[in-house]
């Protein structure tokens, strides 16, 4: 009895293979992309990403760095003394400031010799490059934050121009990402000797 052996064809596929290869790579792409958009638009609804510009909150910040910024902080919760927030400056919404809050809606800030005061109670400030050298005296309307740069001598804030719409918040300030060499949580500060 003699064996037969088959061998079995080395053709190329047919051209309705390659069509399924080829459509499944294309559904493939477009399932990355519309993915990629979907991510984008997320964190973007959630996050913002700015950069800082000037020395108003030296030391904390510096110009230059970049910082990630949690659009819901104050759409979930509520914006508290010593948080470094972005917001739209009042007399112009197209630009966005970055400053520490000092005070809280009906809060009375009282600045001098040196020292803020909130509600009758000095505050201690680690985080600032030199004490204040003006005065000011006000309390925080309704509806309002009070927000001073760290660098207090050298930034625009709510001793030169008032305090800030709650609806101006952009948000809170969280993770510096650039330069590498910063990379790290915001150090936000309690001034939890404030007095409410």
């Amino acid at each position: 009895m003699e064996e037969t052996q088959t061998e079995i064809p080395t053709e190329p596929a047919p051209a309705s293979e390659k069509g399924i290869s080829l459509g499944s790579f294309l559904i493939d792409l477009l399932e990355t992309l519309v993915l990629s958009v979907l991510l984008f638009v997320g964190i973007n609804a959630v996050t913002a990403r700015i950069r800082v510009d000037g020395f108003s909150m030296e030391p904390t910040l510096e110009t230059g760095e970049f910082v990630v910024v949690n659009k819901l902080a104050y759409r979930l919760g509520e914006p508290a003394r010593g948080d470094i927030v972005v917001f739209r400056y009042p007399y112009d919404p197209q630009q966005e400031y970055i400053k520490r809050i000092i005070g809280l809606p009906g809060d009375t800030i009282e600045i001098a010799n040196g020292i803020v005061s909130v509600n009758g109670q000095a505050i201690e400030e680690p985080y600032i490059s030199a004490a204040p050298a003006y005065q000011a005296n006000l309390t925080v309307p309704e509806g309002s934050v009070f927000v001073l740069g760290d660098n207090r001598n050298n930034s625009s804030d709510s001793h030169n121009w008032g305090a800030v719409p709650l609806e101006y918040l952009v948000g809170k300030a969280l993770v510096i990402y650039w330069p590498p060499t910063q990379w790290g949580l915001v150090p936000h500060a309690s001034t939890a000797s404030a007095a409410p």
